[in-house]
């Protein structure tokens, strides 16, 4: 589907919707929140494979000699999270390097899909007859809530573990303003916990969603032969921003896990 195929309006709506599980000629509500999106679901599962075969490729043919340019990025990558992990997780889990490294990768590599050219795997996908296609599974908020709901489980999981029921049921009745004023701690630990998944979720959407919607703007408003130059500047600018969101998803899942194993 090309700009010049629909009226600027249509063009931008057409390109904001999801390809959800059953397509009905005419039907307007494909974005609804029991919607399975097979785009998103398509995209960020290709794009973790692809994370997974990769490195394990990497890993399996890894030389102590001099490495080779994929090698070499893999291990700064590796040495990268598991920094990260050194200096703000305090607490000991095998398990928080690998998840910080897979959500940094995971996360940049889905972000990494708004650089393609907005008009590309749409057209490819509208010649063998799919006419809806988001390429970016970080502007889809079902995907990001459920990377946040995901992260939210397993630190209410390591607060039972780390500090056993009564402890971390204790800490949750007595801060911050300590055990006898408990009707006020409780539900102001209630909305603390609430907004972590939230705001987590949030920030990737609407950084993404914010980004993806600019390309789209570009396309739809300016003609073919200018596109490139505003396109350009913005995908220079835009490989900050993809990169900053898939850190600080890392991060805030490191300080939120690392707050999780930490006593009252």
């Amino acid at each position: 589907m090309s700009s010049g195929a629909l009226d600027p309006t249509r063009y931008i709506q057409h390109h904001m919707l999801n390809l959800p599980l059953n397509v009905k000629s005419g039907a307007s509500e494909f974005n609804g929140f029991w919607t399975l999106h097979l785009d998103t679901m398509f995209f960020s599962v290709l794009l973790g494979a692809l994370f997974l075969i990769t490195f394990r490729i990497v890993a399996k043919r890894a030389t102590s000699g001099v490495p080779g340019k994929m090698q070499c990025l893999v291990e700064t990558l590796v040495e990268f999270a598991d920094n990260q992990v050194k200096e703000t997780f305090h607490g000991h889990n095998p398990l928080i390097a690998p998840l910080a490294l897979t959500i940094f990768v995971w996360v940049f590599l889905m972000n990494f899909m708004d650089l393609i050219p907005v008009d590309l795997l749409p057209w490819l996908a509208g010649m063998a007859g799919i006419h809806y296609l988001r390429v970016v599974p970080t502007t889809d908020m079902n995907l990001t809530f459920a990377m946040s709901i995901s992260v939210f489980i397993l630190v209410i999981y390591y607060s039972f573990k780390v500090k056993g029921v009564w402890g971390f049921s204790k800490e949750i009745i007595s801060h911050p303003f300590g055990p006898w004023l408990f009707f006020f701690n409780v539900p102001l630990r209630f909305v603390d916990e609430l907004a972590k998944p939230i705001s987590l979720a949030l920030r990737l959407f609407g950084n993404m969603f914010a980004g993806e919607l600019i390309f789209i703007l570009i396309a739809a408003l300016l003609p073919w032969w200018i596109q490139w130059a505003p396109g350009v500047v913005w995908a220079l600018f835009h490989i900050l921003i993809i990169s900053l969101q898939a850190f600080i998803f890392m991060m805030l899942t490191i300080v939120y896990l690392s707050m999780a194993h930490e006593g009252h």
